[in-house]
């Protein structure tokens, strides 16, 4: 039985392009004691790659943290796959807000240390001892309370182009950071203070949650299904919107509309602009925010040094490329040096 890819990114694209469906993007994730994870990651790709699925899985011992995409057609079998599963029969599906067919281009299912990577020792706390998880209406109303510490647990590239009116936050580049500044940061608040935490789907708020109350912290909220869920509630029961720009999404969309603000800025030229790219030529890869006026002019580079080696041919790309590596550590989503106007850290 086939367990990879055989088709590449582009091959896969043209496959979608001519079957003409409608593929539905979307998410889930379970805290599980998983015994076996290499015999349930087999499974898992068999089973998904009959039902045409695309998507970034991660396996760890800890559970199942799955984004994914399928034909519209195929949503009831998945759904009724999973609950066959029965630590995932029921689990709650966040579908996404705007659909793209092209979202997943592979599927991918990796076994992983942790499901979300926190930095923290294996099993050093309780991860069924969460926060309190609350909807929209009750996340509004604790918002609103001006004894209420409202956390953005994800990291600057998120929530710089979207979050939600007075929310706190952490300068991060990723969630392994956020954990120890978090409590560090409102350790004298902890017992009197309403902690309340959100993050994109609900993930990493299970956790960080979990840490908190471990750490002796008494009044912990979380944001049930993440801004992904909250939106959904938002549009159907007519809840006011509390949340600003857009959603940052990890798939080929990279992001969701939630409100109509454009709160960030072009890192090139300081316009008014929302939309991340990745810088084209593939030695950079740089993960930034581009308007449609600086993509022109440094042709959907970071910059001029980037547009000229771009411009060269592939083989003499590939040269230039050998034997060196790139790494979200060194240019820092977006807070590279060519950038005039990123975002800076505090």
């Amino acid at each position: 039985m086939q367990l990879y890819n055989k088709l590449s990114a582009k091959e896969r694209a043209e496959l979608i392009e001519n079957a003409g469906d409608k593929r539905i993007t979307l998410s889930f994730y379970k805290y599980h004691l998983i015994s076996n994870t290499s015999l349930f990651r087999d499974y898992l790709f068999q089973m998904w790659e009959c039902l045409d699925v695309l998507g970034r899985i991660y396996i760890a011992s800890e559970g199942i943290n799955a984004q994914l995409s399928m034909p519209s057609q195929n949503f009831e079998k998945f759904k009724n796959n999973l609950d066959n599963i029965n630590f995932l029969k029921g689990i709650r599906l966040n579908v996404a807000i705007e659909q793209d067919d092209f979202s997943f281009l592979k599927l991918k299912v990796k076994i992983r240390r942790n499901i979300v990577a926190d930095g923290l020792k294996e099993n050093s706390f309780d991860l069924s001892n969460t926060g309190k998880h609350v909807d929209a209406k009750e996340f509004n109303s604790l918002a609103e309370n001006p004894n209420t510490l409202l956390i953005d647990m994800r990291n600057h590239y998120e929530s710089e182009i979207g979050h939600f009116e007075g929310a706190i936050l952490p300068d991060v580049d990723s969630f392994r950071e956020s954990l120890p500044i978090i409590e560090k940061k409102f350790e004298k608040e902890k017992k009197t203070k309403n902690i309340l935490m959100y993050c994109t789907g609900g993930i990493r708020c299970e956790k960080a949650s979990a840490f908190l109350k471990h750490k002796g912290y008494d009044n912990v909220y979380q944001l049930e299904g993440g801004i992904i869920e909250y939106t959904r509630q938002v549009d159907e029961e007519k809840i006011q919107n509390k949340f600003l720009g857009k959603n940052f999404v990890f798939d080929h969309r990279r992001s969701e509309k939630i409100s109509n603000q454009i709160i960030a800025s072009c890192h090139q030229c300081g316009e008014k602009c929302d939309k991340h790219v990745n810088c084209e030529n593939e030695a950079c890869h740089l993960l930034f925010i581009q308007c449609q006026n600086c993509a022109i002019k440094f042709e959907n580079c970071c910059s001029d040094k980037c547009a000229k080696i771009n411009s060269l041919p592939y083989e003499e790309q590939k040269k230039l490329r050998k034997g060196k590596k790139n790494s979200n550590k060194i240019f820092k989503k977006g807070r590279s040096d060519v950038l005039k106007f990123k975002k800076t850290s505090s």
